[in-house]
């Protein structure tokens, strides 16, 4: 790796670890748009909905589409932004960072509670799931605009290159993007604490499929969490360096370095225009002379040659499930999006645990419920993801340390003396049932309840 890569790396993710700061949160959560009639999303009522939202809550637009619509629009004087996630049956809350969970809560308590009520008025309604439960029938379109184009034009190439470069077979499924919901946790992190957050945080993340699966999908009805499946087997993960876990031990920053530069990167922008090229490495792409890509002109696409510039890391884009991030940040990315009643309970989870990180980092180097059984992580993350636990997996001592997991969590809670352990409660329920959200539902599907039934309960606060 040339220096100059390396040093534009370390000074983009390893730096802005090292300025000193308080601990802040930073919460999205997705939700799919469901139209209560069992017919597709009506985009424009959706859209209609969205404005008088902005404007009783004195949201600005800050994001068109091509069309003129308003696809984000912020309140500058809490950074909270409401947005539509790749189409417009995926509406997020982007909330402005704070200290105090239960404030956040009340801020997203406060918007749900006054979008949903207005796209009940048009018979839709937002709901605590990972997967849309209508995605068969919406249009799963891309928002009209240039980087979204891109970006479903680039996932639609896994019918061209059929598998990823480790040989996984790519899912057929390229418009997963306008169908899964994530709630994602960003958390100030630093310098000190850096490679344990990365290294235990990996480890805990088949745990994580037990307490937080809420994405099923009929189509791979294996899986209790198929959103991270979908993203693992597309194009995004075409390089397996870009997704999932490290699966690596990290010793320091020069490790984290090395990692990023080994990532992959397949789109830049030039003079206005989103181009999209063949995944490359990091070094490889900054150590060519010109890489071919491909462009849309507004009528058709077009094929371009790009001279490689130091100003095109901005656009390299990772998704791992702990993603280090420019703002000194590491992004928690596994989580499906919650029942809203329980939409806290993510961010609780890492919160309580960042604070006990010691004792977590313990817990899971002694652990002998999962671990030591010949498996990574990774394969872990993966068979803790299915409806089954591995025949290896003693059902009472997963209980048990998830219980343990969780006391930990609600310790470090606890410490911050605001009383938030209390966010924790379904967190316990679950592990002591071994009953994720999307388990939960499938139980009482089969037991005679109907999907509208959980569309509902999964959307009350």
């Amino acid at each position: 790796m040339k220096k100059e890569l390396r040093d534009a790396i370390y000074e983009k993710y390893i730096l802005p670890t090292k300025e000193k700061r308080e601990r802040k949160i930073g919460i999205e959560i997705e939700m799919p748009v469901v139209r209560l009639d069992g017919r597709p999303v009506d985009e424009r009522a959706v859209l209609d909905a969205a404005l008088v939202f902005g404007e009783r809550f004195g949201f600005e637009p800050v994001g068109h589409d091509a069309d003129g619509n308003v696809s984000s629009m912020l309140k500058s004087s809490t950074g909270d932004d409401l947005s539509f996630d790749c189409s417009y049956s995926n509406l997020e809350f982007s909330l402005g960072t704070g200290s105090d969970l239960f404030e956040i809560k009340a801020r997203f308590d406060t918007y749900f509670a006054a979008i949903n009520e207005l796209l009940l008025k048009c018979g839709h309604t937002l709901t605590g799931m990972g997967i849309n439960p209508n995605y068969r029938i919406n249009s799963n379109r891309p928002i009209p605009s240039e980087r979204y184009h891109m970006l479903y034009r680039y996932l639609r190439k896994s019918a061209e290159y059929k598998s990823t470069s480790d040989g996984r077979l790519l899912h057929g499924r390229s418009d997963f993007g306008f169908f899964t919901s994530a709630s994602q946790v960003q958390l100030d992190v630093g310098y000190d604490e850096l490679t344990d957050v990365l290294n235990v945080f990996g480890k805990l993340e088949p745990y994580k499929m037990l307490l937080f699966a809420n994405s099923f999908c009929d189509e791979f009805p294996q899986y209790l969490c198929s959103r991270n499946f979908l993203w693992e087997n597309s194009m995004q993960g075409y390089d397996p360096h870009n997704v999932g876990l490290f699966d690596t031990e990290i010793d320091d920053a020069e490790d984290i370095v090395e990692y990023i530069a080994s990532q992959s990167m397949y789109s830049v922008m030039r003079d206005g225009k989103w181009l999209d090229f063949t995944p490359m490495k990091l070094t490889e792409y900054f150590d060519a002379e010109y890489v071919n890509a491909e462009y849309w002109d507004g009528k058709e696409i077009r094929c371009t040659r790009i001279i490689p510039e130091p100003a095109d890391l901005k656009y390299h884009r990772s998704y791992k499930f702990e993603d280090l991030t420019f703002r000194g940040t590491v992004e928690f990315r596994s989580g499906c999006t919650q029942p809203i009643a329980d939409s806290m309970t993510i961010a609780a989870f890492h919160v309580g645990l960042i604070e006990r990180l010691g004792e977590l980092k313990e817990l899971l180097l002694g652990d002998r419920v999962i671990y030591h059984h010949g498996y990574s992580a990774s394969e872990l993350q993966r068979m803790l993801s299915k409806r089954e636990l591995p025949s290896f997996a003693d059902r009472t001592a997963v209980r048990s340390q998830l219980i343990r997991i969780l006391d930990i969590a609600a310790s470090g809670l606890e410490a911050r003396g605001s009383g938030e352990e209390k966010l924790l409660a379904p967190l316990y329920e679950r592990a002591q049932k071994l009953e994720s959200p999307a388990q939960r539902m499938l139980s009482g599907i089969e037991n005679s309840k109907s999907l509208a039934y959980y569309i509902e309960e999964y959307a009350r606060l």
